[in-house]
């Protein structure tokens, strides 16, 4: 096969003639073809899937929403948690289902998933019908898997090491006015519970200059709003050694004057007083920032290595607080970590009532198969988990409410991206502070920063109008 390997297929898809420059007649093979793409996880594997759509659009290929209408069938998949697993897999049944219906269907697992031990020989044994499984190093291997799946069985290749990273990579994105732009891969915090620095691998940045010309170009075609998007931003250019960190990214970017600015996701051990700073000095980088607690107990952090503790994270917050005008602050949870004990979880709970979050994302531990945390007894039971899960919700949703409330009647502005899928007579957008706000009121402001006055709040939305 002569189509361009791994570094030319990544480095060429900045111009789609050079990617058609092969001896394949990609229109005769697929033109009239229709893929459907199904993403799970976390915003990473959504601007994955942005990437993947571009590979699959070069070939000729055209998107569908409906399974049954595909002639391909690309699931992108995440592994950060058990049920995540379960979802995957029980869709792979309604896939084989369809497949014993359309011989011809093409049938590829990737992501998350695929780099996990174990997984590949699990789709081998158990799941023969799915015809290509890549990893998160190498998917830019995809087109050439797809022209080549007839001649193997099962076409699997998965990296085991990270790939390199390749700047000017183009998207068929999801949006014309908000964009994800990753500036970094992986991670190396490795917190006990973790998978993503074994499906992820070791942190790799982008070039700061390569990041800016993204967003510079992005700008000239209108977006409005970009998010850094990385593992741990906040630890952003300590593997280059280049003497720039994210604080200097994030001044960069404000500098493009692009309108909105947000990052995701941060970790507290690598948030500097000095990045506090830029994001309180620039009026583009938005008030918003999500600061993963995971637990309030001293004893439970170091058992996740999170290399701080309960004090540490508190003066972070309180700084960022007192530093930033009108932040909101969103958190990630877990319950149930292994040997976790009432008077942890109590911990866990005096810190929310004492931070009183604007949202937060709450979990039940789930061991991870390969990671540090797996090999630790889990003494927690199920309904011990639920319980408290439960309490801990009813305790986050009633400060939401409360967060929310205090918007009542006051004028915010809006960044309009849609209309409402279940209302057509409204649309909806995000406050500066990432707020979901549906709002009455027409097409003609989507795509445009606009004023609107907060009728109603609830525990995870707003309700608005137009000034």
């Amino acid at each position: 096969m002569n189509y361009p390997d791994l570094k030319k297929a990544r480095l060429r898809t900045d111009n789609d003639v050079n990617v058609k420059e092969v001896k394949y007649d990609f229109d005769a093979i697929f033109k009239g073809k229709k893929y459907f793409l199904k993403t799970y996880g976390c915003q990473m594997n959504m601007h994955d899937s942005e990437e993947i759509r571009k590979y699959l659009e070069v070939l000729g290929f055209t998107e569908t929403n409906q399974l049954e209408l595909s002639d391909l069938v690309v699931l992108n998949t995440c592994a950060i948690r058990e049920n995540a697993h379960d979802k995957v897999f029980g869709y792979l049944g309604r896939c084989k289902h369809l497949k014993r219906e359309k011989k011809d269907l093409i049938l590829a697992l990737g992501g998350c998933m695929a780099q996990e031990e174990g997984v590949v020989s699990e789709i081998k044994e158990k799941h023969p019908y799915v015809d290509i499984v890549f990893g998160t190093h190498n998917i830019s291997s995809l087109p050439q898997m797809i022209l080549e799946h007839k001649e193997k069985e099962q076409n699997i290749e998965v990296y085991s090491i990270e790939g390199d990273v390749y700047e000017n990579i183009k998207y068929s994105r999801d949006s014309k006015i908000s964009a994800w732009v990753n500036i970094m891969y992986g991670c190396d915090k490795f917190c006990t519970y973790c998978i993503v620095p074994y499906t992820r691998g070791k942190q790799r940045s982008r070039a700061l200059d390569c990041i800016v010309e993204e967003i510079e170009g992005l700008k000239k075609e209108g977006y409005l709003e970009v998010t850094l998007l990385g593992q741990n931003v906040n630890a952003y250019g300590k593997d280059l050694k280049e003497g720039y960190d994210f604080k200097d990214l994030l001044e960069r970017v404000a500098k493009t004057g692009i309108s909105r600015i947000r990052f995701v996701t941060s970790h507290p051990w690598d948030f500097t007083d000095e990045m506090i700073d830029v994001i309180a000095k620039y009026e583009n980088i938005m008030p918003y920032i999500h600061l993963p607690l995971q637990s309030g107990s001293d004893r439970i952090l170091k058992l996740m290595g999170r290399r701080y503790n309960k004090e540490a994270y508190l003066t972070l917050f309180n700084k960022i607080k007192k530093k930033i005008p009108n932040v909101s602050i969103t958190t990630d949870i877990i319950v149930g970590f292994p040997n976790e004990t009432e008077e942890d979880f109590m911990e866990t709970l005096d810190v929310v009532h004492t931070c009183k979050f604007d949202s937060a994302f709450t979990f039940i531990y789930s061991p991870r198969e390969g990671t540090p945390a797996s090999h630790i007894l889990d003494n927690v039971s199920l309904n011990v988990k639920e319980e408290r899960l439960q309490r801990l919700n009813e305790v986050v949703n009633r400060y939401s409410l409360e967060n929310n409330k205090r918007l009542e009647n006051k004028i915010v502005k809006v960044l309009v991206l849609d209309e409402n899928i279940k209302d057509k007579n409204k649309v909806y957008g995000y406050t500066e502070t990432m707020k979901l706000i549906n709002i009455n009121g027409g097409k003609e402001s989507i795509g445009k920063i606009i004023d609107v006055k907060i009728v109603e709040a609830k525990s995870f939305s707003l309700d608005g109008e137009v000034i």
